[in-house]
């Protein structure tokens, strides 16, 4: 109805003409540029928006993880996952402790994930299978192929008291062997954990002190590499090495460190047949600095001059052996 011929006007109670103040003028005006069709909800790239999202989230997750946990082989606090075909089925010949083998439903079936099954059932490790997607989120979408071992993570013994209970032993009489403990300062590759406990064992060292920062630790590989060695030897964890060193010391040990620069060789080592922790550094960057202050001695092992230097695990099994040649010697 029109009042005083205005369209869209009505009359107050009081008689005046009141307009519509401008509430169809939203309507008239333009809704701005069209959006995105990535920004649509009801649009399928949308979608395709999320997912690409939620992938680059999860792939970040797990470098971060990752990053996490270098220093022992696998992320801090999880247990670790060996996974691939060629992987899993090496690690069972070599005896490596597992707590669960995970084995894709309808995986395509070839020798080594039957050897797999069967190396698993002989030692008494569950079997389970799983769908893939549950084997990819719970090995963090690495390369499975459709198989994953489970390795418990492994039971450390605080370092101080095993070098002082060893000593105590050894002093009563209810330890042959005169106490001979392997360090490693800045070791960060598996495979030389591995080979030291395997040399630790061949030559009646009694264990493998590791820092609990910044340092290798029990991994599948290292279990790998010690050929089972690691099941007689322990590996103990500081949580500062330098303070454990301190506390050998004051408990009778002698602290000798390996070093190219060393003022006493190998061959000559007077201190061989007496209590020894035995320090290892990383090749390259040797022994720390504060680490170097501690030891009693600095042993050196004559090479050609052609090489400069061995690798931890060369170096300490040359060590062990002249040290047990030594101690025989003495006998």
């Amino acid at each position: 109805m029109a009042v005083n011929g205005r369209p869209g006007a009505r009359k107050s109670k009081k008689g005046a003409t009141v307009g519509t103040g401008g509430h169809g003028r939203k309507a008239l005006e333009g809704k701005g540029p069209t959006p995105k069709a990535e920004d649509r909800v009801y649009h399928k790239a949308h979608r395709a928006k999320q997912l690409a999202e939620r992938s680059a989230a999860k792939r970040q997750g797990s470098a971060g993880r990752l990053a996490e946990g270098r220093g022992s082989g696998r992320p801090k606090g999880m247990e670790e996952m060996v996974t691939g075909r060629n992987s899993v089925v090496e690690a069972l010949r070599a005896g490596v402790p597992a707590k669960t083998l995970y084995v894709a439903v309808r995986i395509e079936m070839d020798d080594r994930v039957r050897e797999s099954m069967k190396l698993a059932a002989e030692a008494g490790i569950p079997l389970l299978e799983v769908q893939k997607p549950e084997l990819d989120r719970m090995t963090g979408d690495a390369i499975h192929q459709g198989l994953a071992l489970q390795i418990p993570q492994y039971e450390y013994p605080d370092a101080f008291e095993l070098i002082e209970d060893t000593m105590e032993k050894w002093r009563k009489g209810h330890v042959a062997s005169t106490p001979l403990f392997v360090a490693l300062d800045g070791i960060t590759d598996p495979r030389n954990l591995g080979a030291i406990i395997r040399s630790a064992s061949a030559f009646s060292g009694q264990g493998v002190i590791v820092p609990e920062r910044r340092s290798v630790g029990m991994t599948a590989a290292a279990w790998k590499t010690s050929a089972g060695a690691a099941v007689r030897v322990p590996v103990a964890k500081a949580a500062n090495l330098n303070t454990v060193l301190r506390q050998a010391k004051e408990t009778g040990y002698f602290v000798l460190g390996l070093d190219g620069g060393g003022e006493v060789q190998l061959p000559g080592l007077e201190l061989a047949t007496e209590p020894v922790v035995l320090v290892v550094g990383s090749e390259g960057k040797g022994l720390s600095r504060l680490t170097r202050e501690l030891c009693d001695q600095i042993v050196s092992i004559p090479i050609d001059s052609h090489m400069e230097s061995l690798n931890a695990g060369m170096a300490v099994a040359i060590s062990l052996y002249e040290i047990s040649t030594r101690r025989a010697e003495a006998k």
